[in-house]
């Protein structure tokens, strides 16, 4: 069985805010930047997304779905919040297999160690690793099960930094 992973950093957030990091919201590039990633996502049949709680990845996926995105199952966990690459992988774990397409929307530095930590080695995996920007996202494919998801199980086969 084989299952897609799209794993995407949040869009730009402001810093004109008093609000603690996790409620800062998105800047005006940041709302159409995830407008931009929200036409890209529509290509996959997402079923389910794993989302931070955190206010700007809250409003990266509102405005990607306004643009196309879509998932059948959304999902906004404290969890992603600082997370670790294993962390991550552990939630990955508990998808249910029927689930083809899953997606990872959260922050730096846990989306780029996330993608060096899960694919072989490759270009596109380097490029990701280095520099992960605002909106970046990584679509990996894995031979394997959700629960055998682990290091360097997949392949970076796709990583674009959406700018709208």
């Amino acid at each position: 069985m084989s299952h897609t992973l799209i794993v995407m950093r949040h869009a730009k957030s402001s810093w004109s805010t008093n609000d603690p990091d996790h409620g800062r919201p998105l800047a005006e590039r940041g709302i159409r930047d995830a407008g931009a990633a929200g036409r890209i996502l529509a290509e996959y049949p997402i079923g389910a997304l794993l989302s931070s709680s955190s206010t700007r990845t809250r409003q990266t996926w509102q405005n990607a779905a306004a643009s196309g995105a879509h998932a059948d199952q959304v999902t906004f966990t404290d969890a992603l919040y600082g997370a670790w690459a294993e962390s991550v992988a552990d939630l990955l774990h508990e998808l249910d297999e029927s689930v083809g397409t899953a997606m990872v929307l959260g922050h730096e530095p846990t989306m780029s160690s996330l993608v060096e930590w899960l694919a072989e080695p490759s270009e596109l995996r380097d490029e990701a690793s280095a520099h992960y920007p605002t909106s970046a996202l990584a679509v990996l494919e894995f031979d394997c099960g959700w629960a055998e998801v682990g290091a360097g199980r997949g392949r970076v086969v796709r990583f674009e930094i959406p700018r709208g």
